[in-house]
Parts: C-alpha cells; sequence; structure tokens
C-alpha cells in the first residue's frame, strides 16, 4: 500500500476520509489544545477527532478558523454522548456541537456508545442529519457485531465508520472481518495502548530495524492493516514524530509478529458493559 500522510480511505458513500488524524480525548487545558491542534494542522495531519464529551469542540473549531488551512480540506469528526442519545435529543446534541464548533456541517458524526434502549433511534436521529446534508459521513464508537446487526436491520443509510478500541494488544479480527464485510470502515481509538506497549521487546527490534519508534512502528501497523488511526498527543515533537510514518513499511512476516501480541487486552470500556 502506497501512503501518506494525505492518503484517504473511500467510504461506501464515496466520501474520503482520511487514513490518519488527530485524536483529541482528554485535551482539556483550552490553550494547550488550540495549540495542538494547530500544530498537527501545520504538520499536514487533515483530520481531527473530537466528542461532545471531550469539552474541548470549541477549541477544535478555534484552532480550525486559526490555522492556514481551508475548513472544506480538513475532516472533523464529533459524537454524541451516551445522555443524550434518542431520537429529539440527539438531533438537539448536535445543533449544540455545530454551535461551539462554529461550524454549518460535520464531516462525520457518531454514536459514541451503543447505550442499550437508545442507540438505535439515536442512529435514526444521525441518518436524518445526513439526509439533511448536515453531516458528509455517518457512523458509530465502540459498536460490537451485534450492534451494528441491530441497526443494519433498519437502516436507510448504513453506517460508514465504527471507531472502536483496536491496537496491537487487541486486534478485534472478527469484529473488523465483519466491519469489512458490510463495507464499514474502522478507526482505532487508544492505537497506542495508552503507552502500555512502548517497552515491548518484540515492537523494539522491529523499530529499531527501521530506526523508528515504537509509536510510528504501531502507526505504521495501523495503516497497513487498512485502519484509520487517530493518536492523541499535546505535545509538538510527539504530534510531528507521529506523523513520520511514511518513509518505511512493514514486512509481512514483522505485521504478523505485531498481530500475535494480541491478548483482547482493553484500556477501557467493553461495550457489551454499557449500561442505559
Amino acid at each position: 500500500m502506497d501512503l501518506t500522510i494525505n492518503s484517504t480511505k473511500t467510504l461506501h458513500n464515496g466520501v474520503e476520509m482520511p487514513r490518519f488524524g488527530l485524536g483529541v480525548y482528554k485535551m482539556t487545558d483550552k490553550e494547550e489544545a488550540v495549540n495542538a491542534m494547530i500544530t498537527a494542522i501545520e504538520a499536514g495531519y487533515k483530520a481531527i477527532d473530537t466528542a461532545a464529551v471531550y469539552e474541548n469542540e470549541q477549541e477544535v473549531g478555534e484552532a480550525v478558523r486559526n490555522s492556514a488551512v481551508k475548513r472544506e480540506d480538513l475532516f472533523i469528526t464529533s459524537k454524541v454522548w451516551n445522555t443524550d442519545q434518542g431520537y429529539d435529543q440527539t438531533l438537539r446534541a448536535f445543533e449544540a456541537s455545530l454551535e461551539r464548533l462554529g461550524f454549518d456541517y460535520l464531516d462525520l458524526y457518531l454514536t459514541h456508545w451503543a447505550v442499550p434502549g437508545k442507540y438505535e433511534e439515536t442512529y435514526r436521529a444521525i441518518q436524518r442529519l445526513y439526509d439533511e446534508k448536515l453531516v458528509r459521513a455517518i457512523g458509530v464508537s465502540n459498536h460490537h457485531q451485534p450492534h451494528l446487526e441491530r441497526i443494519l436491520a433498519k437502516a436507510n443509510t448504513k453506517p460508514m465508520v465504527n471507531q472502536i478500541e483496536l491496537h496491537p494488544q487487541l486486534t478485534q479480527g472478527p469484529l473488523r472481518e465483519f466491519c469489512a464485510q458490510q463495507e464499514i470502515a474502522v478507526t482505532s481509538w487508544s492505537p497506542l495502548a495508552r503507552g502500555r506497549l512502548l517497552d515491548d521487546a518484540v515492537l523494539a527490534e522491529i523499530a529499531a530495524k527501521h530506526n523508528k519508534t515504537i509509536a510510528q512502528v504501531i502507526i505504521r501497523w495501523h495503516l497497513q492493516n487498512d485502519l484509520i488511526v487517530i493518536p492523541k498527543s499535546v505535545t509538538p515533537s510527539r504530534i510531528i514524530e507521529n506523523a513520520d510514518v511514511y518513509d518505511f513499511s512493514l514486512a509481512a512476516e514483522e505485521i504478523k509478529a505485531i498481530d500475535g501480541l494480541n491478548q483482547d487486552w482493553r484500556t477501557g470500556t467493553n461495550p457489551d458493559d454499557v449500561k442505559a
């Protein structure tokens, strides 16, 4: 796969989604967050992934307006939080997100978690936003196959993206295969397993061979697995380093070795444990 920082994944509705972007979870210091986002945009990042619950949508909008890149040349994702789920509540939550961002549309809007008894109606509302052309693409986050099957049974427009926790210790093979069958692109959150992998011996050996950091090797692993990846950092040098993954390629045996690190271990909540 010939990859660059400008590489995109074609979603099933034809929209081109950047394969690489900035995650902004826990970026709560206003000045630090805005500076990190501007640094990323100036380093070539074309996507920013936020959510209502992150409480930094306003900072995303400010960073975009203060960057040298046009809004239409960037891909902005946000998500509806659990307490705002349901049909009418989702429509109101979306309007609130747009107002905080200062935008008149979003590139991608997701259900944040599959809240029992609500996520189907939430997705129905998101479909309406898509039909009204307020969102260029729609999808879900943290949905397992049974959640997706319930949505697909009723959906007029099937999800274009499922954003899930995914890293070498949680490779999510069966769910990825199901999403591929349904033409649902997969985005990896917590792609570096929150630092847990940064002293792994297998990864260290591969990184040394390529004269790269372990984080860079992991990011490259995501990209070569046809995954969209959104590493998070507020440190300018790390933001730039995370994007420096296009001058090397992992061999098939190296990808297999990294796949072999899987333990089905999560840094976050199991979607099956989310309560109403």
